[in-house]
């Protein structure tokens, strides 16, 4: 059993990752979200919520108590969020940690999937910043890059950063089934930055 915090469990991949690990696992979900009532109906004997956001130290200080695997799908100001999430994650001792941002943030998108990198998409900036936080952190950090999120096929890859992003959507159910995989697995994704898409 593994102690698990999703940060953003009221969000489309949060709370689509909360119902795959209750379904598959017999894990502890601790669940946070600035607004607890959006969570419905909690599993009590498996679920704890804890209202706040992650930008809220001393919110954040409770939720990271006992967690094995910290799960970060967050929207708004991502660099930021990334920053305090680091600062909280180093002085709880809670190493573990899956972030969600977005393909295309290396400039790893081929031209055969229509581009739309970093480089020509300043949207995606945001996404590059919270990256490169995480990734200058001595975190035990996994950084999730999706496709566009869909609820087709979940058959899924994963690439590595520094390789081609191997496809452009993916189910989301597929990112949940991978974060379930990296909360069981501590060499899973170790320090790396995974694309995911659909095969």
């Amino acid at each position: 059993m593994t102690n698990v915090l999703i940060i953003g469990a009221t969000g489309t991949v949060g709370s689509t990752t909360r119902r795959y690990f209750l379904n598959h696992t017999d894990d502890q979900l601790t669940l946070m979200a600035r607004n607890t009532d959006w969570l419905g109906k909690l599993e009590t004997s498996r679920e704890t919520a804890i209202a706040g956001s992650v930008t809220d130290a001393a919110a954040l200080k409770i939720a990271l108590q006992g967690q094995d695997f910290v799960f970060a799908a967050l929207s708004g100001s991502l660099k930021s969020m990334a920053q305090a999430l680091v600062a909280a994650m180093d002085q709880s001792d809670v190493k573990r940690l899956a972030f969600i941002t977005s393909m295309g943030i290396y400039d790893e998108i081929p031209a055969s999937l229509g581009g739309g990198n970093v480089s020509q998409n300043p949207v995606l900036r945001p996404y590059r910043e919270a990256a490169d936080v995480i990734e200058a952190s001595d975190l035990d950090y996994t950084i999730i890059r999706p496709g566009w999120f869909d609820n087709g096929s979940t058959d899924y890859e994963i690439t590595h950063k520094g390789e081609p992003f191997g496809g452009h959507d993916v189910a989301v159910e597929s990112i949940a089934d991978l974060v379930t995989r990296l909360a069981h697995d501590p060499k899973l994704g170790l320090r790396d930055s995974l694309g995911i898409n659909r095969k």
